[in-house]
């Protein structure tokens, strides 16, 4: 008899996605990505897992050769003590010395920014994806919309002829 109960939510490599900032993938056009590891302390982690961050306005800079999540909210640990972590401080991105050189050249560039784009767990470890990044203007923005309405419609269609 099959064991009832909770699917398996990883993937084939290992990977769940806990979440993906959508809002970044509409305000800004992507250039190129980059896996990074999370420095966390304690209760973070389970606040992670529960879901309980948000991404809002959510950047990365280059600081002394090393990248820092800046403004990316872990709310506390519900079941945590006094030890619990503060929900707003900056988080130090791991990456190779290499990448951080090359992406602090991308950044000093005019209207270039790194935006998390996604986090993840891989073999039970969180990982940000963050991405070089430049701003959309009006128009592009609508056009993200229209395309997006677009194939939206022609879903629909499809759905009803089969």
């Amino acid at each position: 008899m099959a064991k009832k109960g909770k699917k398996n939510e990883f993937s084939e490599d290992g990977v769940k996605i806990l979440s993906v900032n959508r809002k970044a993938r509409f305000n800004y056009i992507v250039e190129e990505t980059l896996e990074c590891g999370i420095e966390l302390k304690g209760t973070e982690v389970k606040s992670l897992r529960n879901g309980k961050f948000s991404f809002s306005d959510s950047y990365a800079i280059v600081n002394k050769l090393e990248l820092w999540l800046i403004q990316f909210h872990i709310s506390p640990y519900d079941f945590g003590n006094i030890h619990n972590h503060d929900a707003d401080r900056n988080r130090k991105l791991l990456a190779h010395k290499q990448e951080i050189k090359r992406l602090s050249r991308r950044i000093d560039e005019k209207g270039i920014t790194l935006v998390p784009l996604r986090l993840y767990l891989k073999n039970s470890k969180i990982k940000v994806e963050i991405g070089l990044c430049k701003g959309k203007n009006v128009q592009d923005k609508r056009n993200t919309i229209k395309e997006r309405d677009e194939k939206r419609s022609v879903e629909r269609e499809f759905r009803q002829r089969f």
